[in-house]
């Protein structure tokens, strides 16, 4: 589908609202409700296509899960409650799913066959597969597990002491998952500090994690409890309206009760350095994640360098820092950043190809981009190539293109903003 997106002279954005809940966070608390004993009530959870795939699967292993709206109740069994699927477990275009699943089909001893769409089957599984199968897990699929469609036979794992080579929430997600039940104790090591919801939401439900600097450690055979969480806003969401805010004209926005989980909150620092108007205003609700309202007013920002260890606390963000750079003064370099190539799309690439279409003076490197600015961009027809971050920053780089801009696979944004574009209509207004 396509989405046609009409810029009038004169535009500005205004309003105070909220985003949907947080992706990550919703994910695990299905998938920790899941595998938990007794009864697990979600609220604010993510409706986008993404989040239901997670309930899907484990509705299709026997676990009881009743959704109204954003509102989710799940009757966990214990992990040793999941039964055989019937059918294949379908994640979509989930990458999270699949990879924490993995973890915990690790455990379960029976088969199971998950498959994705055609971006899944195009991302890297064999970092999760890796050391699962040093675990004890049985996984095989295309190119030795590399790829789906994938196989596992879970079962009696061993406890193992990891060191990832990439500082990924998704992997360290796994290997802690499979761990919860494995013999003896895991740990994961990371290169760098990656997003730690799974840890968090691990306390929540009873279990007990240990930190020590990047070292993360869980002992085997512990359980889980059935419990309450309350789901905040996106941080990865709000950041689009964020840049909106700060580089379209007369421009003031307030987005309320967004979670700023400190390995998430990269893109606030790194729009702060550019230069930009925000004030975080946090709000002490004694959650296992802190929130606050954000506002944001239009700046004058400045090109910078972006590199090192922000890169695992705004990975998501970098296709929204890119837009932001093409209005800065100066020269913005995103280094360190190889990992967007393994996403749903190699963002580094589509990035560059369609803000390229709208006028941005925007090149790729190994590990990043270089953007020139300020450019002045104009409407054009652009692709969100699948990819719901792509299709999120072009539709606000409209805002800034005179004219007609056209989104051609817009349905993407689905995944983790269903009513984005209603969003952005409520919060245009004409200067008078």
């Amino acid at each position: 589908m396509s989405m046609r997106l009409k810029t009038e002279e004169g535009i500005r954005l205004r309003g105070t609202f909220s985003v949907p809940g947080d992706k990550s966070i919703s994910h695990r608390a299905v998938m920790f409700g899941s595998i938990a004993e007794g009864t697990t009530s979600i609220h604010g959870l993510l409706t986008g296509d993404d989040c239901l795939r997670t309930i899907d699967c484990f509705q299709k292993m026997g676990v009881q899960i009743e959704r109204d709206g954003d509102y989710v109740e799940i009757r966990g069994k214990g992990i040793d409650g999941l039964q055989e699927p019937k059918e294949i477990l379908d994640v979509r275009n989930s990458g999270t799913t699949i990879r924490l699943l993995l973890g915990i089909l690790a455990n379960a001893p029976f088969h199971a066959c998950v498959i994705g769409d055609g971006s899944i089957a195009k991302r890297p599984m064999d970092r999760v597969v890796q050391p699962l199968l040093q675990m004890g897990a049985k996984i095989d699929g295309r190119e030795n597990g590399r790829f789906t469609p994938l196989s596992i036979r879970g079962g009696t794992l061993t406890g193992i002491d990891y060191v990832s080579p990439v500082a990924s929430a998704q992997v360290k997600s796994a290997v802690l998952l499979a761990g919860l039940r494995a013999d003896g104790v895991t740990s994961v090591t990371e290169p760098q500090m990656s997003r730690d919801h799974t840890e968090r939401m691990l306390r929540l439900f009873g279990c007990n994690v240990e930190e020590d600097g990047l070292k993360k450690t869980i002992k085997g055979n512990q359980s889980l409890r059935g419990t309450t969480i309350h789901v905040p806003g996106d941080v990865s969401s709000a950041a689009f309206f964020l840049v909106a805010g700060l580089i379209v004209p007369n421009s003031e926005l307030t987005i309320q009760n967004v979670g700023i989980n400190p390995t998430r909150t990269g893109i606030i620092e790194v729009l702060k350095e550019m230069g930009a108007d925000i004030l975080v205003e946090g709000k002490d609700d004694h959650s296992i994640e802190p929130v606050a309202d954000i506002t944001v007013k239009t700046s004058s920002l400045k090109g910078i360098e972006i590199g090192g260890d922000v890169i695992p606390r705004l990975i998501d963000e970098i296709p929204i820092i890119a837009l932001a750079a093409t209005q800065a003064d100066g020269v913005t370099i995103i280094k360190d950043a190889a990992e967007l190539k393994v996403k749903e799309t190699n963002r580094i690439d589509t990035v560059v190809k369609e803000l390229s279409k709208m006028g941005a003076q925007i090149e790729a490197t190994d590990d990043g981009m270089k953007i020139y600015g300020p450019s002045k961009l104009r409407p054009a027809t652009v692709n969100s190539h699948g990819d719901h971050r792509i299709g999120m920053m072009l539709a606000i780089a409209s805002c800034l293109a005179k004219g007609e801009t056209v989104i051609e696979n817009n349905e993407a944004i689905g995944i983790s903003f269903p009513r984005f574009f209603e969003q952005l209509k409520q919060l245009k207004h004409a200067n008078t």
